[in-house]
């Protein structure tokens, strides 16, 4: 294991343009997401106990948690750092590998949803190639501006909250005047609020996918103004703010539309279509609406791509994954070489999930599930290294603190990591009914095949430094 003598990397010559507020929005556009709320929804009403329950046993304490590593370990990197100096470089290249390419991954079926909706707003004809077109340009453009500098970009995501917020306020609200007026569409009664354990079990992973990215911000660690006192800060507020509008958007949807009727895809503007009538306001308000969206699904991406990219760079900069990744842009100080690598393997991705799905849905869900089991792979390691850290790592000093003794830190960190660990699986399979292989096979194929790159890439890695 390398020996690092601070937590905090020196001389990376980054500047500092990311404030409380910056840092509290970009926390809200990185976790409070619009392309899976329909997904959630479709649960039930039960879905709205599912949010509580994973609130309480999973957000909250994995919030904590983060905050205290963000606060305590400051660097240009975030999770690199912290599984670094509890594991050593090869854990923290295989888990930045992980969380880097799972956004390369994840971008096709964002940009597969954003096509979906221009269709529903502009082109309802449009076939699933041009909505692949679309994807392509989007990814593009999404890399352009993640090489810009971060004192621009940082708008991208601090707008995207807002308006991420205003759509999500508009549906709960409107979701609350329907209910009040006209009933709502799916029956609300203690009996039907209770967890069910068979469609739940299918889409818990789904809501447990949502509450996660408290660490994003951490990526840019040396372009905070004060992480010891902003991180925590962001993350109590943001984590507040994140659950009401999750709470609001979901009964919205719930009150609209029957369960059978939500679409993964068409979810969301469907809601807001029944819920404000047909109307020509109404009409201009939903299309203001399907606007808003689309912006905030660009958002999502590049605030993901600015601190997965972010930790790439930190990783490769200490010698983890190639020297590639370690690129900046001379002026900008972003990292190019990530953002030009997370391109390629978006274009690469959606063109071949193009070839084997049948339905933009399909597409968007299989693309969802392949890059989330990736995603939530280096969760897996975030808790045990945090209870490693707060044992091994005592010198370092902790501006925030998880409180509670040993006995409650490990309970903590195994109810997270158990929440992580269970949503890999129920990505793939629910307990009582058969594995479905013609939608599960080409998931599990693409989460073996990006591991074996990743190993591949690592083995070849350590040669390289050997030499």
């Amino acid at each position: 294991m390398t020996v690092i003598n601070s937590p905090v990397a020196q001389g990376g010559g980054f500047k500092r343009v990311l404030n409380s507020l910056d840092m509290t929005l970009f926390t809200v556009c990185a976790i409070l997401v619009i392309d899976t709320l329909a997904a959630s929804a479709k649960v039930g009403v039960s879905s709205l106990s599912w949010w509580v329950i994973t609130f309480v046993f999973f957000f909250v304490p994995y919030g904590l948690i983060v905050a205290e590593l963000g606060a305590a370990y400051p660097g240009e990197g975030g999770i690199q750092q912290w599984i670094r100096r509890a594991y050593g470089d090869t854990w923290a290249g295989r888990t930045v590998w992980y969380y880097w390419v799972n956004v390369a991954l994840w971008m096709p079926s964002v940009y597969i949803l954003f096509a979906g909706m221009v269709s529903q707003l502009f082109a309802p004809d449009m076939g699933l190639w041009e909505k692949i077109a679309i994807g392509v340009v989007m990814t593009w453009i999404t890399v352009g501006v993640g090489i810009a500098s971060l004192a621009n970009s940082k708008w991208v995501p601090n707008v995207g909250a807002v308006v991420k917020a205003g759509i999500m306020l508009l549906m709960g609200v409107a979701g609350i005047w329907a209910a009040f007026t006209h009933g709502v569409a799916n029956e609300i009664t203690l009996s039907t609020l209770m967890p069910s354990w068979n469609v739940g079990l299918a889409f818990l992973p789904v809501v447990v996918y949502n509450f996660l990215g408290f660490e994003l911000m951490s990526g840019a660690g040396e372009e905070m103004e004060n992480p010891a006192r902003d991180v925590p800060i962001a993350i109590v507020t943001a984590g507040i703010a994140i659950v009401a509008f999750y709470l609001l958007a979901t009964f919205g949807i719930i009150a609209a539309l029957p369960v059978d009727q939500i679409g993964l895809i068409n979810g969301v503007l469907d809601t807001v279509g029944k819920l404000l009538g047909e109307s020509e306001l109404a009409k201009t308000v939903t299309m203001i609406v399907g606007l808003g969206a689309l912006y905030t699904f660009f958002a999502n991406m590049v605030t993901w791509t600015l601190g997965a990219n972010r930790t790439a760079q930190a990783a490769a900069a200490d010698g983890e994954l190639p020297a590639v990744f370690a690129s900046l842009h001379p002026t900008y100080k972003t990292p190019i070489g990530a953002f030009l690598l997370t391109g390629v393997v978006s274009t690469i991705v959606i063109v071949l999930y193009g070839l084997m799905a049948g339905t933009a849905e399909d597409l968007f869900w299989s693309l969802f599930a392949f890059s989330s089991i990736v995603f939530l792979l280096p969760y897996l390691l975030v808790f045990p290294a945090f209870l490693k850290l707060r044992r091994v790592d005592t010198d370092v000093a902790r501006p925030y603190r998880v409180p509670g003794n040993r006995g409650v830190l490990v309970a903590m960190a195994s109810i997270c990591f158990f929440f992580a660990a269970q949503a890999i699986i129920f990505f793939v399979w629910v307990p009582g009914e058969p594995i479905d292989w013609t939608k599960a096979g080409p998931i599990v194929g693409g989460v073996v095949l990006t591991i074996v790159i990743g190993e591949v890439i690592l083995l070849l890695q350590g040669r390289h430094k050997k030499a």
